[in-house]
């Protein structure tokens, strides 16, 4: 039977002379297009769940890569986006090869771990803005959970016997005495940090002096422009026994770990650079970049791939040569021979101490802090102790009287054993009260530093009174003072060197007041020393050697 839309004058169907009309074919043209464009959309669909499929995959694999490991201590990060993650350079030699292990010591020969690099990075999404805080290795403070103080590289070392580190303890360490929340932790180790140097195809960095260090390895013989390897460019960021050639002869770099802390900002921003340059436009070295990364990165178990990733895209246009670098200000003692830092009868070598006001403004300045930490507590809310930690007559009960002045309720004093012939105060604080121990110390300037730990007589607080501090009666960020105290001499936080009011990579060494010309107060300035090694000048060529 015929359909009715094959016969004659049927719209749609053959004309008179049994032909199909112009519009007829384009209705069935129409038809096989929309047909075609169904099939293709599907097969696109179809596709991109496969390659999603693939990307999830690769995320997943490139995830599990990642060693995640169980960190205490770690705080929930703000709602504002803005976080402090806590980055390491682990030293141990446990985590090294055969061939890093004849080069800088098997595990057994240099056994425990410590944070040779601690540096924090302060992220804020709303400013679109990062800067780093390093915190030099050296630094003698109060240990949590002992009764001692030590320098605070060592907190990273393990205290059970199955741990290869304790970063628990490392962060607890910069949270409890420098009052820093810390919301991530990423650790390197040597391996990583070549790794990502070979990766790149090395780095170029400028000497203006040749420059040795046999510690390290560093041995660059000639002033210019030089291409490092990952290992050569290991050697540089570990250097901290460095000579420079000027002038005729080799001098020696008496700047330690503060001048090694200059040369890795540096670095830092060279690399950084260079990542910028190849990365995130080629997906070859991007590969290659993560590959080199995840296997030996140690994080927190709450910083996965997709947290990094998202900080990667917030922050991947910013330069690195505008990040702000800071180290905290220390108090340096240059000891004669071979005598170090006597500590209850051991002997610590070359440390450094804190120093307030100083400390606390950097690490404000750092965190973008509009108010002290502690401003906001009444004095008469906390009950304060204070036992005289070095013997000198009449200490502790002078330093109680200024406190109580201030208006901080008193509630008992003594002595403690004499630590060392030259002590930190420490301001001691029960659990829960850090922000009474920050009011507290807010009154306090010179070698004075807190953490949580035993207090006396029922007291929130616990002054345990050192070799060098001041009592005021205003608070220091104005730099005025109404009384003070003190064992070597009765200086004011007036006469304290102002905090560092810029994100130089250098320091400047700046004489204490009311102490010996073998103590030095370090901060940070902007020009680097004239011998340190910094980014080529543009267009300039490399130098053999």
């Amino acid at each position: 039977m015929s359909s009715k839309y094959n016969q004659p004058g049927v719209p749609g169907g053959p004309d008179a002379s049994g032909s199909r009309s112009p519009a007829t074919h384009k209705r069935r043209k129409r038809r096989r297009m929309v047909r075609r464009l169904l099939r293709l959309t599907t097969a696109f669909l179809v596709l991109c769940l496969i390659l999603a499929g693939a990307a999830y995959g690769y995320i997943l694999y490139r995830g599990s890569q990642i060693h995640h490991i169980t960190v205490s201590h770690l705080v929930k990060p703000a709602p504002s986006g803005v976080e402090n993650i806590l980055m390491i350079g682990n030293n141990s030699r446990c985590a090294l090869n055969g061939k890093q292990s004849t080069a800088f010591g098997s595990c057994s020969q240099v056994g425990g771990a410590r944070s040779d690099v601690t540096m924090l990075l302060h992220l804020d999404p709303a400013k679109h803005t990062a800067s780093i805080l390093s915190i030099p290795r050296d630094l003698f403070l109060p240990i949590p959970g002992t009764a001692n103080e030590n320098r605070i590289d060592d907190s990273l070392n393990p205290t059970h016997p199955n741990q290869l580190s304790n970063p628990s303890q490392l962060v607890d360490t910069i949270e409890s005495d420098l009052g820093i929340p810390i919301n991530h932790f990423v650790m390197l180790n040597f391996d990583t940090f070549q790794n990502v140097v070979d990766v790149l195809g090395g780095v170029n960095m400028y000497f203006p002096n040749p420059v040795k260090d046999a510690y390290s390895g560093l041995n660059i013989t000639a002033a210019g422009c030089h291409h490092l390897n990952g290992t050569q460019a290991l050697a540089l960021v570990r250097a901290r026994h460095m000579y420079y050639y000027q002038n005729g002869s080799w001098q020696y770099d008496p700047t330690g770990d503060i001048g090694r802390i200059t040369r890795d900002h540096q670095f830092l921003r060279v690399l950084a650079a260079a990542v910028a340059r190849q990365g995130l436009s080629n997906p070859l070295k991007d590969n290659a970049l993560v590959g080199s990364v995840l296997p030996s990165l140690t994080v927190d178990q709450g910083f996965g791939l997709q947290q990094m990733a998202s900080l990667a895209l917030t922050y991947h246009g910013i330069n690195a040569y505008d990040v702000p670098t800071n180290t905290l200000p220390v108090i340096n003692h240059y000891y004669s021979g071979y005598q170090g830092y006597i500590y209850r009868g051991g002997n610590y070598g070359d440390i450094l101490m804190p120093y307030q006001p100083t400390d606390q403004q950097a690490i404000d300045a750092f965190l973008g802090r509009s108010d002290p930490p502690g401003s906001s507590v009444s004095p008469q809310s906390v009950k304060v102790a204070v036992l005289n930690g070095t013997g000198t007559s009449g200490q502790a009960s002078t330093t109680s009287s200024q406190l109580q002045g201030i208006g901080y309720n008193i509630v008992g004093t003594g002595s403690s054993a004499p630590v060392a012939n030259f002590s930190e105060t420490v301001v001691y604080y029960k659990s829960g009260e850090i922000s009474a121990a920050q009011s507290v110390m807010s009154h306090l300037s010179g070698v004075v530093t807190m953490g949580q730990g035993p207090t006396a007589d029922g007291s929130d607080v616990t002054v345990v009174t050192g070799s060098k501090f001041s009592v005021t009666g205003t608070l220091p960020a104005s730099g005025s003072t109404s009384s003070t105290t003190g064992t070597q001499s009765n200086t004011t936080s007036s006469s304290a060197p102002s905090a560092p009011s810029g994100s130089g990579p250098s320091h400047n060494y700046n004489p204490v007041p009311g102490l010996s010309s073998n103590y030095s107060l370090i901060q940070s300035s902007h020009a680097i020393p004239s011998y340190d090694p910094r980014a080529c000048p543009a267009g300039a060529r490399l130098t053999p050697g």
